[in-house]
């Protein structure tokens, strides 16, 4: 059986991105003196849409060119998932493919994201994806996370960042908390912590809660741990005393977050979960709730500099949508998903614009929507053409990228894929040829505009190498970076 120049790579194990561009690259003094300032007073979100979010129902064809292919993809009647009433904006930016022309609309459970764009807080990128497309949710989600589709490379993109020189983070740092059970693909790397937790007010150290007098006895024997770690010499060992210090400090003052947003915002606390609000109550919203704790301590400069997160990480699950996706039926699962995470963001960015009103000037409370950028993700869009009642796994999609008026420029960015040709799989076909005026959007100068832009790294290339560092070349392939895409 034939097998790919991905898999050929990867199993010959021959010299890739990993090797070339490995962790002491970012040691290097020459390549520190590169880089740019630090992220400063903002903070950015990543939302994963876990399963492979149907990109063709999210934004979708109204007029021209590319409404006739969609609806000889996508039925009516029973079972059919054609959107007959997209959603199309009344404000903000034109909402039009800039290849085409023709009108798009959301989906009609992306109201709150379409109230969003019609305030010029929410870019679209249309076709985003990479070279050889893997339909493994697995492959999918480790090539997206680690921002390298052919390489070896096993931090995230995110990771990789923290860890470069320049972002000034150091192993007794904590910049970032994922809210889960586990670090985020995006964020793995060993040079600083990473928090995770669900709930801020079950987070803590695991005391044993039937010794309560033992409570005091036990921090005194951490702290002697750490403070002997640090004064050994070895440089391992003085990492994990940093570490485990931070981590120690991090689970006895972070609940206080929890606390101080209840007693401030009570009523914001409790609109998350309003259950009679559709798409509230739901998982994304309380993860957002819990980003939103924190962001708000950490304006407020609650907790130790070098504990104050401005990086987060969420996921909500269920869009393997292979059967029952459902149209615009407010019952459908797609619709319900879609409606959830619209809902979710858009209350969250209520919430920031709460916190920041009236607060004094110059606090970190001020202008707090335009300091927040929040990027969402699938790891694949689904097949155009749908199956007898839901989507195959597929290709290219859009991705989302919300922030305030003044941290990011609404609008259309990409074209939207060629859903008139597809390849075999019943996909859209990457390529970087604009000759038809298809041209793909390669989701790392998403990432790497996002880097550059709001993260403060004025050169993202060592982050993010190109196809041809691995002798893959052609217009198949990303081989010229566009890092200054204009939606920052």
């Amino acid at each position: 059986m034939a097998i790919t120049r991905r898999q050929f790579l990867q199993r010959a194990g021959m010299a890739t991105a990993g090797g070339l561009f490995g962790p002491q690259l970012f040691r290097n003094p020459l390549l520190s003196q590169a880089l740019a300032s630090t992220i400063g007073d903002r903070y950015f979100v990543v939302l994963f849409l876990d399963g492979g979010n149907d990109g063709l129902n999210t934004i979708v064809p109204v007029t021209g060119a590319l409404r006739a292919p969609y609806e000889a993809a996508r039925l009516t009647g029973a079972g059919g998932l054609r959107i007959v009433n997209p959603l199309v904006p009344n404000a903000g930016p034109a909402f039009l493919d800039p290849n085409t022309g023709g009108q798009l609309g959301f989906h009609p459970g992306l109201a709150g994201l379409r109230d969003l764009y019609e305030q010029n807080m929410l870019a679209v990128i249309q076709g985003c994806g990479y070279p050889e497309y893997s339909l493994s949710h697995e492959q999918a989600r480790s090539i997206w996370e680690r921002g390298n589709p052919f390489g070896t490379l096993s931090n995230g993109w995110m990771g990789r960042y923290l860890e470069a020189p320049s972002s000034g983070y150091l192993g007794s740092d904590i910049p970032a908390v994922n809210i889960g059970d586990s670090v985020a693909g995006e964020y793995l790397q060993s040079a600083t912590s990473v928090l995770v937790f669900d709930r801020l007010n079950d987070f803590g150290f695991p005391y044993d809660d039937y010794y309560d007098d033992d409570y005091a006895a036990k921090d005194a024997l951490f702290s002697a741990l750490h403070a002997n770690a640090a004064a050994s010499g070895n440089s391992f060992m003085q990492y994990l005393s940093g570490t485990g210090a931070s981590t120690l400090t991090a689970a006895q003052q972070y609940p206080e977050l929890h606390d101080q947003y209840i007693a401030d915002r009570l009523s914001w606390s409790q609109a998350y979960t309003d259950s009679d609000a559709p798409g509230l109550n739901t998982s994304t919203a309380r993860g957002l709730r819990e980003v939103a704790k924190v962001i708000y301590g950490v304006a407020r400069g609650t907790i130790p500099s070098n504990l104050r997160a401005r990086f987060f990480q969420l996921h909500n699950g269920g869009y393997d949508t292979h059967s029952n996706q459902g149209a615009e039926e407010t019952d459908g699962d797609h619709f319900l998903l879609h409606q959830e995470i619209a809902q979710s963001i858009k209350l969250f960015y209520q919430d920031l614009a709460d916190m920041a009103s009236g607060a004094p000037m110059g606090s970190g409370l001020q202008n707090l929507p335009d300091k927040v950028v929040l990027v969402v993700w699938s790891e694949f869009s689904r097949r155009i053409q749908q199956n007898d009642n839901g989507t195959d796994h597929g290709s290219q999609g859009p991705m989302l990228v919300v922030g305030g008026p003044n941290a990011i420029n609404g609008g259309i960015y990409g074209n939207h894929p060629d859903i008139a040709n597809t390849d075999d799989n019943g996909n859209t076909p990457y390529s970087q040829n604009n000759g038809d005026g298809f041209r793909s959007t390669d989701f790392r100068d998403v990432y790497g505009t996002i880097m550059k832009h709001w993260l403060g790294l004025a050169n993202p290339s060592p982050i993010f190498p190109l196809d041809s560092t691995v002798g893959l070349l052609g217009d198949e392939y990303w081989n010229t970076a566009n890092f200054n895409l204009p939606f920052l």
